[in-house]
C-alpha cells in the first residue's frame, strides 16, 4: 500500500507554506488522496495521477544535496494546476516519484486493455476475486514491451524510509516547514496568486471572494487569467507614466507579472514594505488613480459581457436541439399515422408487428449513432488536448536539453580546472606554504560538491527521460484508442445502412400488392433478415476483433451464455433480450452516478473499516459495481459469520477439506452427480475440466462435514456457484454458512424442507396483503403459484431472472438478509401484474408464470418497486408469521407421519396385502 507523510504547499498570500499531510494512493481510480492525518475518515482532496506528470528541480550550486535533506517535487495536473509536495529526504522523494510513475503506467495500460473488450471487463479491476476475475485482460499491452524495457533501464533503485508505508501511520507527523517562505521564486508565486484571486474571474475557478485554507489549496490561476493580467498591467503602466503623482501611493510591484530579471532583491522588497506608512496600505489610496479605475471597470465589463455571450450561445444550442427533437417526434408521429391509415388494410398482424419492431430498431440505432457521434467528438477533443500537451512537453524537453548542455560545459570547465590543480599538487616542490594548502583543500571540497551535483543531475536526467518516454507511450495508446473507436463507429454506421436498406426493401414489398401470400416477395425478405440475425459471427484475427461491433457477445461479464445454440426460435428471443439489456446499459446514465458515489464512499474508508450505515445500505440497494463486488461481498459475509470464524480454529476450512478428501462422505456421491448440472450455461461450470467445478466440489464437501445434519441438499450447489464467481473458496464456504445457518430458518435445507414450506405460506399472506387483486385472480382460477416461487426462495433466484438483476438481488441479500427475497418476489409479480390479470384461464397463467421473470430487464424499475412501492416491510411481521405457520406445518407433518405409520402397520398385519406380489415376481 503506497502511503506516507508528505508536506503539501498550500494556502494563499504571504503566509503560504508547507503543511504536513497523510497521502494514500488508491489504485481503483489512480487517485492520490491526502488527509490531515492517518486516522481522519474524510480526505481533504485528491490528485489525479493518471493524467498528471511529474518533475523536480536539482538544488543549485551551494544548496544542500545530501540524501537526508528535504526535497520537493511537482505534480502537474490537467489545466495547468501545479501541486508542490515535499518529502522528508531525497531518498523518499525518489521512491514516491518512481512508485507514482509505475502506478500511472499500470493503470493506463490496464485501462487500454479493458476498453478493448468492455464486455468481459467493463472496468480495470485489480480487486476482483473468484472466477470472474480470471476473465480480466493482461495488465500490459504487447505494443508497450519496448517501452517497458526502456523504463527498466532508466529506473533508479531506491528504498523508502520509515515515513513511507503503513508503518508510518504509527509515527508522529514530521515537523512542518515555516509558515512564511522567503524564497524569491515562491514569494513571486504567492503574490501572483493573491492578486489573481482579487480579480473577478469565472465561477469555475472561484467560489467567493473569501477563502478558507482548504479552498485556497484548490485554486490556481489559469494561463488565460495570467495573460489578461499581463495586458491589464501594461495599460496601467502607460497611464501611470502620464500621472506619476497619483500612483505614488499605490502598490508599486506585482511580482507575479514582472519578469524574473527585473525583480528587485528580496531585502529591498522587505525593506520597502517596512518603510511604508499606514496611509500607504489604505484601501482608498491603493485603488487611487482615475485611469486605473477606468481600465479596471472596462475590463470587468468586458469579461461579464463575454460570459453573457457564452451563456446565450449555450441557450441557443439547447433550443436548437429541442427543436430538432420535436421535429423528429412530429415526423415519427406523421409516419405512424400514414402507415396506420394506408398500409394496415389486408396486411397480416404478424407482419405489422415485425415492421413495428424493425422501426423501433432503426430508432434505437439512430440514437446509438448520435451517441457514437458524441463519443467521436469527445475523443477528437481529447486528441487535440493530448497534442497540445505533447507540444508543451517538447518545449520543456528542449529547455532541459539546453540546460543539460550548459551544465555539461560547466562540468568540462571544472574538470579542466581540476586537472590543472592535480598537476600543480603533483609537481615537486621543496615546501608547501600554508595558504596554498588551504586553497587546495577548498578546491577539493568544491570538487566533491560538484561531483555530488553531477550525480544529482544524472539522476534527474534519467527521471525526466523516463517521464518523457512514458508520456509519449501513453499518448500513442490514446491515439490508437481513438483510431479504434473511429473504426468501430464506421462499422456501426455501415451496419445501420445495411439494416435500413433491407427495411426499406421490406416496406416496398409490403406496399406492392401480391396475388398470393405464399408467393409474396416479402416472405423472402423476412426470411433473409431472420437468417442474417441468427448468423454466427465468423472467427477473426485478434488484431481485427476490436474493429467489428459486437453488440451481443457469446458470454456476459459473469460467464453466462447469452444466446443458446440449439433452438433457432429460442436463439432469436435470447438475442433480442440481450440487445435490450445492452440498450438499457448504454442508455442508463444512473450507472455512472452510482459508480461515482461508490468511489466517493470507498475513498472515505481508505483509513478506516467499512461500517453498517444508511448510506452504505442505499448504495448496496442501487447495486454494487462490478469492480467492487468482490470486496463488498467478502465484507458482508464476514459481518454475518464473525462469531463463527472467531470460534473456529485457524485453517478451519482446509481442515474440513482435508477430512472430506481422506474419508468417504454419504453426500459426496450426490455432490458429484450435481456438479455438472449446477450452472451448465456458465462457462466456469460447463465442463468437468472447468476451474469452477473443482472449487465447487471442495466447498460443498467441506460444508457437508461442517453441517452433517444437512450434509448436502440440491440447491446448495447453485448458491455456492454464484458465490464463487466473486469470492475465493474459503470465502464462498463462509458465504454458504451465512446463508444456511444465519439467514435462513432451521430445517430450510433438510430432507423435510420445513423452513421452505413455511416461507411459501408467509409469502401467500404477503401476496394477499400487498397485491390483493393478483392474489384474488390466482384464487379464482385455482393457480398455485408457490410451485414457481418455491425455487426462487430455495436458491435465491438463480436461473430465474437475468444475470444483471440476479447479482443486484444478491448484493442486497448478502447485506440485509432473507427479507430481500420476499421484497423481490413480490416486486416481480407487481412488475407484471397487469399482464397476468389479462390472462383468463389457469393453463395460460401457469405457462406465463414459468418464464415471465426472464422477460423483466429493467433492474432499476424492479429495485424501485421492491424498496419503494412495497413499503412498509417490517421484519418483525415476517418473523411472527413464520412462527405461526411453523406450528401449523409441524402439526400437518405429524398427522402425515401418523397416517404413514398406520398404513405400514396395516400392511404388515393384513395377510392379503402382505402377500401381494408384482407381475415380475410372479413370472420369476
Amino acid at each position: 500500500k503506497l502511503c506516507g507523510y508528505l508536506q503539501k504547499l498550500s494556502g494563499k498570500g504571504p503566509l503560504r507554506g508547507f503543511r504536513s499531510r497523510w497521502f494514500v494512493f488508491d489504485p481503483r481510480r489512480c487517485y492520490l488522496y491526502y488527509f490531515k492525518g492517518p486516522q481522519e475518515p474524510l480526505p481533504l482532496g485528491h490528485l489525479d495521477i493518471a493524467s498528471a506528470c511529474f518533475s523536480y528541480h536539482q538544488p543549485e550550486a551551494g544548496a544542500a544535496a545530501a540524501g537526508d535533506e528535504p526535497a520537493a517535487f511537482e505534480v502537474h495536473s490537467p489545466g495547468g494546476a501545479v501541486t508542490v509536495l515535499k518529502a522528508a529526504t531525497r531518498q523518499d522523494m525518489t521512491y514516491w516519484l518512481q512508485e507514482l510513475q509505475q502506478k500511472r503506467w499500470e493503470y493506463c495500460n490496464n485501462l487500454d486493455a479493458a476498453k478493448r473488450d468492455s464486455r468481459t471487463s467493463p472496468t480495470p479491476s485489480d480487486f476482483s476475486k473468484g472466477l470472474v476475475a480470471k476473465d480480466s485482460p493482461g495488465s500490459i499491452l504487447s505494443q508497450n514491451a519496448s517501452a517497458e524495457r526502456a523504463r527498466n533501464i532508466l529506473a533508479v533503485e531506491t528504498s523508502p524510509t520509515d515515513l513511507v508505508g503503513e508503518q508510518a501511520a504509527s509515527q508522529p507527523a514530521p515537523v512542518q516547514a515555516s509558515a512564511i517562505n522567503f524564497s524569491l521564486k515562491q514569494w513571486s508565486t504567492e503574490i501572483k496568486n493573491s492578486m489573481s484571486s482579487l480579480r473577478k474571474g469565472s465561477n469555475e475557478n472561484r467560489k467567493s471572494v473569501f477563502y478558507t485554507t482548504e479552498e485556497w489549496e484548490l485554486l490556481d490561476p489559469t494561463p488565460k487569467d495570467l495573460e489578461d493580467s499581463m495586458a491589464l498591467e501594461e495599460k496601467r503602466k502607460h497611464l501611470a507614466e502620464g500621472n506619476k503623482g497619483l500612483t505614488s501611493s499605490a502598490f508599486p510591484f506585482d511580482f507575479g507579472r514582472i519578469p524574473h530579471k527585473a525583480r528587485r532583491p528580496l531585502k529591498e522588497m522587505i525593506g520597502s514594505s517596512k518603510n511604508r506608512t499606514s496611509s500607504d496600505s489604505s484601501p482608498t489610496e491603493w485603488c487611487s488613480g482615475s485611469g486605473n479605475r477606468l481600465v479596471s471597470e472596462l475590463q470587468l465589463k468586458y469579461q461579464s459581457q463575454q460570459e453573457e455571450l457564452e451563456k446565450l450561445k449555450k441557450d441557443l444550442l439547447s433550443q436548437k436541439e429541442l427543436v430538432r427533437l420535436l421535429q423528429q417526434t412530429v415526423r415519427s408521429s406523421q409516419y405512424d399515422k400514414y402507415f396506420a391509415s394506408h398500409l394496415c388494410e389486408g396486411v397480416p398482424k404478424d407482419t405489422l408487428e415485425l415492421l413495428h419492431q424493425k422501426d423501433d430498431q432503426i430508432l434505437g440505432l439512430n440514437n446509438q449513432l448520435e451517441k457514437l457521434n458524441l463519443e467521436k467528438d469527445n475523443l477528437q477533443q481529447e486528441v487535440k488536448n493530448l497534442k497540445c500537451k505533447v507540444g508543451e512537453l517538447n518545449e520543456r524537453l528542449g529547455m532541459l536539453m539546453e540546460t543539460i548542455q550548459a551544465k555539461d560545459e560547466v562540468i568540462m570547465k571544472l574538470s579542466r580546472q581540476l586537472s590543472e590543480c592535480e598537476d600543480s599538487t603533483s609537481s615537486p616542490s621543496g615546501a608547501i606554504h600554508s595558504p596554498t594548502a588551504t586553497c587546495t583543500n577548498k578546491e577539493l571540497q568544491e570538487l566533491d560538491r560538484l561531483k555530488d551535483n553531477l550525480q544529482g543531475y544524472k539522476t534527474q536526467n534519467k527521471f525526466l527521460n523516463k517521464e518523457i518516454l512514458e508520456l509519449s507511450a501513453l499518448r500513442r495508446n490514446a491515439e490508437a484508442r481513438e483510431r479504434e473507436w473511429q473504426a468501430k463507429y464506421t462499422s456501426l454506421e455501415a451496419k445501420l445502412c445495411q439494416i435500413e436498406s433491407k427495411y426499406l426493401i421490406l416496406l416496398q414489398e409490403m406496399k406492392t400488392p401480391v396475388c398470393s401470400e405464399d408467393q409474396s416477395p416479402a416472405r423472402e425478405v423476412i426470411t433473409q433478415l431472420l437468417e442474417d440475425a441468427l448468423k454466427a459471427e465468423p472467427s477473426e484475427q485478434p488484431e481485427q476483433a476490436f474493429f467489428k461491433p459486437h453488440l451481443v457477445s457469446e458470454y456476459d461479464i459473469y460467464g453466462f451464455q447469452t444466446v443458446p445454440e440449439d433452438d433457432d426460435e429460442e436463439k432469436l428471443v435470447a438475442k433480442s433480450r440481450a440487445l435490450d439489456l445492452r440498450s438499457l446499459s448504454l442508455s442508463e446514465n444512473r450507472e455512472i452516478s452510482t459508480g461515482v458515489k461508490w468511489e466517493n464512499y470507498l475513498a472515505s474508508t481508505m483509513n478506516r473499516e467499512m461500517m453498517r450505515c444508511v448510506e452504505l445500505k442505499n448504495l448496496i440497494r442501487s447495486g454494487i459495481p462490478h469492480e467492487h463486488r468482490s470486496k463488498v461481498w467478502k465484507w458482508c459475509v464476514n459481518l454475518h459469520v464473525k462469531k463463527f470464524k472467531d470460534s473456529a480454529i485457524p485453517g478451519y476450512f482446509q481442515t474440513l477439506l482435508q477430512k472430506a478428501l481422506e474419508k468417504p462422505n454419504p453426500a459426496s456421491k450426490q455432490i458429484e452427480l450435481d456438479l455438472l448440472r449446477t450452472l451448465p450455461n456458465n462457462k466456469h461450470y460447463s465442463s468437468p475440466t472447468s476451474e469452477g467445478i473443482q472449487k465447487l466440489r471442495n466447498v460443498l464437501l467441506a460444508f457437508s462435514w461442517r453441517n452433517p445434519d444437512i450434509g448436502y441438499c440440491q440447491g446448495l450447489n447453485r448458491l455456492v456457484a454464484i458465490a464463487l464467481l466473486y469470492l475465493e473458496q474459503e470465502d464462498a464456504f463462509w458465504c454458504l454458512v451465512a446463508i444456511v445457518e444465519v439467514f435462513m430458518p432451521r430445517d430450510y435445507y433438510t430432507k423435510t424442507l420445513l423452513g421452505s414450506q413455511v416461507d411459501q405460506r408467509v409469502f401467500k399472506d404477503l401476496m394477499s396483503e400487498k397485491l390483493p387483486r393478483l392474489h384474488a385472480h390466482f384464487e379464482q382460477y385455482k393457480v398455485d403459484y408457490t410451485l414457481i416461487t418455491f425455487n426462487w426462495f430455495l436458491v435465491v433466484f438463480v436461473d430465474s431472472v437475468v444475470s444483471d438483476i440476479l447479482f443486484k438481488i444478491w448484493d442486497s441479500f448478502l447485506y440485509e438478509g432473507p427479507k430481500v427475497i420476499f421484497r423481490f418476489a413480490l416486486a416481480l409479480f407487481k412488475y407484471k401484474e397487469e399482464e397476468i390479470l389479462k390472462l383468463q384461464d389457469s393453463m395460460s397463467i401457469f405457462k406465463y408464470l414459468r418464464y415471465f421473470t426472464r422477460t423483466i430487464l429493467d433492474a432499476r424499475k424492479l429495485t424501485a418497486i421492491a424498496f419503494g412501492d412495497l413499503n412498509p416491510f417490517p421484519l418483525r411481521q415476517i418473523r411472527n408469521r413464520r412462527a405461526y405457520h411453523l406450528e401449523k406445518v409441524r402439526l400437518e407433518l405429524t398427522e402425515l407421519e401418523a397416517i404413514r405409520e398406520d398404513f405400514l402397520r396395516e400392511r404388515d398385519t393384513c395377510v392379503e396385502k402382505r402377500d401381494l406380489i408384482s407381475d415380475d415376481e410372479e413370472d420369476s
